[in-house]
């Protein structure tokens, strides 16, 4: 079971804490394992928006494999230091330092910064929080303008909704993106990724239209992307036939199903490329019998 533990501090923004817990929520519904915990500093808490919530004083016992995340508050005036203790810096500094991931939500970040986190860093928070959290911090490297950033299990991200992005975005990194557009599509959101990847995703790119068939096939390729998909199968879980499926496909995305599922091995490649990963590896791990054809992919692809 793996914990994603919620940090509520006073004047909470609901959908800062809605968002991810709704995604995370959902991949619960539907098998995966996490359990959700809402922990603070008093158990009574009272959101920006006036409803009062309720936390836990007691913290989970945590383990590297778990998750704290940060939603963050309504701030009065001047940003300056997050609204949380000495022993709660402590523990998020404590459960990073031994293996664990830390994620933030808007103003969230100066948590994370409270707690020695962001220094020597890549970050990011809300775009009207930037140069405060800069002033406030200012060993961090605060991105600008970008959905959310990764760096070292420390994972911060912009304002409000972008929780939502940053949620599905761990979702993918632990299960697949074929999981992330699952949850995504129950809650009637985009897959979407940002940071040091495309501002968007070939599911984000080539999801918004209304054609059911298509999104069924869809769903077919985003959970099967690296394993070989005959049309006779997409066309199947389309519910059409081979020919209608190909016409509305390519009225649907531009693209014929093949191509998208190269698109969506191509962006994953580059994802485990950019952790590291050989050409060879990633093109192993995304499907490709032949790395030849991953590097004419990437060389077909203008830099972002």
């Amino acid at each position: 079971m793996t914990d994603i533990a919620f940090l509520l501090v006073p004047g909470v923004h609901l959908l800062d804490l809605a968002g991810p817990a709704q995604v995370f929520s959902t991949a619960a519904d539907i098998g995966l394992p996490y359990r959700l915990t809402y922990v603070a500093e008093q158990e009574g808490v009272l959101s920006a928006q006036g409803l009062p919530l309720r936390a836990t004083t007691a913290w989970p016992r945590l383990t590297p494999a778990d998750t704290v995340l940060v939603p963050g508050w309504r701030f009065a005036g001047t940003p300056h230091a997050a609204p949380i203790g000495t022993a709660t810096a402590r523990r998020l500094a404590a459960h990073h330092a031994s293996g664990g991931q830390v994620a933030s939500v808007c103003a969230g970040a100066f948590a994370l910064g409270e707690a020695g986190l962001l220094d020597g860093r890549r970050c990011t928070t809300h775009h009207e929080l930037q140069d405060a959290l800069a002033r406030r911090h200012p060993r961090a490297a605060v991105a600008r303008d970008v959905l959310y950033v990764t760096d070292d299990r420390v994972v911060t991200s912009a304002g409000i909704a972008s929780g939502i992005d940053l949620a599905l975005h761990l979702i993918a990194a632990r299960h697949g993106p074929g999981t992330a557009a699952r949850i995504a599509r129950t809650m009637v959101v985009f897959a979407r990724r940002n940071g040091d990847e495309p501002q968007a995703s070939a599911m984000l790119r080539h999801r918004a239209h209304l054609s059911d068939a298509v999104h069924r096939a869809q769903d077919l390729i985003d959970s099967r992307y690296s394993r070989p998909l005959p049309l006779t199968d997409l066309a199947a879980a389309a519910g059409v036939s081979e020919r209608t499926l190909t016409r509305r496909f390519a009225a649907a995305t531009g693209l014929t199903p093949l191509r998208y599922q190269q698109e969506l091995r191509l962006e994953r490649a580059e994802h485990l490329i950019g952790q590291g990963a050989t050409t060879d590896a990633a093109a192993r791990a995304v499907g490709f019998t032949d790395a030849r054809m991953l590097r004419r992919l990437r060389s077909r692809t203008p830099a972002a």
